[in-house]
């Protein structure tokens, strides 16, 4: 059975690899059609595409009360995209930051998990726990009416950002056009090899990481959201090599935002997600991340260095997640 998982493994990647470079065909064609700009085809088409899996994953999760992995894959994989997409991608070539990103995306994603971390983080530090509250499974909960609140956030979001596509339209490419069914059929076999190349790569690292004993909550954190983040990951990674730096990067933050609003969203309105003290942790270490990012962000390009650093720090995220 665990020659089988490791085969399956191996197919569930070559689907992602072939997907993402579909979808980034397919994607960045229908910007120079319509005269979109990248980062928006990144921010929206693209992160909600390659965000499928996290989407599938944490609503099942939350929907048969498995909490820790609805609530640790999308801190994981928020975590894995700051670092280790835009890390991988300033490695292989210095990644420049659209003003647009600087200034409405990031901020909200960092803004949404304070929001969520305070919501968690402030009744625990001004709380009464008891001595072994590190054993404790609940030391906070992620509520409905929460859910709802960011599900509204998440609305709100794609209306401005369908408003800014309409007002910022890129100059006519002299380059032929792809004709747009095309491109339309790119963009969906892509998310279909994508979803089911994740599928098979969650399911089947899940299977061996339990095999070799390891607790759901690090699972979660780990495997699921490696897993479910590859499609960010190889679909950031081709388009930066492809030179489509604007939707590399909006695929990654776009892709924080759908899971931080809508499936973080989605999940809590399912079912209210209890969350356990090292959750709140994580939630911790994704906003300093955040920060961190943003702050290599700044300068309005994160060079090869900042690169290098950002993947040696998720390696020590998943080394400390691992000790403890």
């Amino acid at each position: 059975m665990l020659a089988l998982n490791m085969v399956l493994l191996v197919v569930g990647f070559v689907a992602l690899i072939k997907g993402a470079d579909f979808f980034v065909d397919g994607s960045s064609a229908l910007a120079r059609t319509f005269r979109v700009p990248g980062v928006i085809i990144g921010l929206t088409i693209v992160a909600l595409g390659t965000s499928a899996p996290e989407l599938a994953v944490s609503t099942s999760a939350a929907a048969a009360g498995a909490n820790e992995i609805a609530l640790s894959n999308v801190v994981g994989s928020n975590i894995f995209n700051l670092l280790m997409v835009l890390g991988m991608c300033a490695v292989i070539r210095p990644v420049p930051i659209d003003r647009g990103i600087l200034k409405r995306d990031f901020p909200l994603s960092i803004a949404a998990t304070a929001v969520v971390f305070a919501v968690l983080g402030v009744p625990l530090l001004f709380g009464s726990l008891p001595q072994d509250a590190v054993m404790l499974s609940e030391v906070g909960v992620i509520s409905r009416p929460l859910g709802i609140v960011l599900l509204a956030v998440f609305v709100i979001y794609m209306a401005v950002l369908v408003i800014q596509a309409r007002k910022n339209k890129t100059e006519e490419s002299d380059a032929p056009l792809m004709p747009v069914w095309k491109s339309v059929l790119l963009i969906v076999i892509g998310i279909a090899c994508i979803v089911i190349g994740g599928q098979l790569v969650v399911e089947n690292a899940k299977s061996i990481a339990a095999f070799f004993g390891m607790s759901e909550t690090l699972i979660g954190l780990t495997v699921v959201a490696l897993g479910t983040s590859l499609p960010e990951l190889v679909t950031s990674v081709v388009a930066a090599r492809k030179g489509e730096n604007g939707l590399a990067v909006g695929n990654v933050i776009g892709s924080n935002l759908f899971n931080l609003l809508m499936i973080l969203g989605v999940s809590a309105a399912i079912h209210p997600i209890a969350v356990n003290l090292a959750s709140v942790i994580d939630l911790g270490i994704l906003l300093a991340v955040s920060v961190l990012t943003f702050v290599f962000c700044a300068t309005k390009k994160i060079s090869r260095a900042e690169g290098t650093a950002m993947v040696l720090l998720y390696i020590g995220t998943v080394v400390f997640a691992i000790m403890r």
